[in-house]
């Protein structure tokens, strides 16, 4: 009896031996998965947050588009604008003193239209470069002519020939200028 006693314990040390092994080799599959399965959903958090990322990005990027769109859509009008203001400016330069009063009146009219279009056109965001008495800047003007202004420095704007503008801060005409040498 003694044996079978013996047996069983063994029997039971066995089961009880497999079952741990079982638990063992259960627990490390666990882990295994448990390791897969995290390095997988880390994965997936770095690539949901690379594809946020690219979100705010382009957001940003049409912002933008859009924002220097409206800042410039008229550029090509205000550009064609540009020339008939020019054109008021020849006019409303004629001698007041030799005309009659017939043709002065009519250069009072030139006069409110021209004041009209120059008030349209900043309220709209178009600015004249007039840099005389300033420093030449290749940016915004081109150097037409030279003089020789003894008084004056070296790369100094002496008069402006042809007037440039400003649309928003960006140059869409540079003025002709003439610049000082010596």
């Amino acid at each position: 009896m003694e044996n079978k006693e013996n047996v069983e314990v063994l029997e039971k040390e066995e089961k009880s031996e497999c079952k741990e092994k079982k638990k063992k080799l259960i627990k490390n599959k666990d882990k295994e998965l448990i390791e897969k399965l995290t390095k997988e959903n880390e994965e997936l958090i770095k690539k949901v947050q690379y594809a946020q990322a690219e979100l705010i990005n382009y957001r940003k990027r049409k912002d933008e588009e859009v924002l220097n769109f409206k800042k410039f859509c008229n550029q090509d009008l205000i550009t064609e604008l540009i020339v008939v203001v020019d054109n008021f400016e020849r006019a409303i330069k004629l001698d007041d003193n030799d005309l009659t009063d017939e043709l002065s009146k009519f250069l009072d009219g030139f006069k409110m239209m021209y004041s009209e279009l120059s008030g349209i056109l900043r309220k709209f965001g178009v600015e004249e470069i007039n840099n005389v008495g300033k420093p030449f800047n290749s940016l915004e003007e081109e150097a037409l002519m030279t003089d020789n202004v003894p008084d004056m420095d070296d790369d100094v704007v002496v008069e402006v020939l042809l007037k440039g503008y400003k649309l928003n801060g960006r140059v869409i005409r540079p003025a002709s200028v003439k610049v000082n040498k010596k």
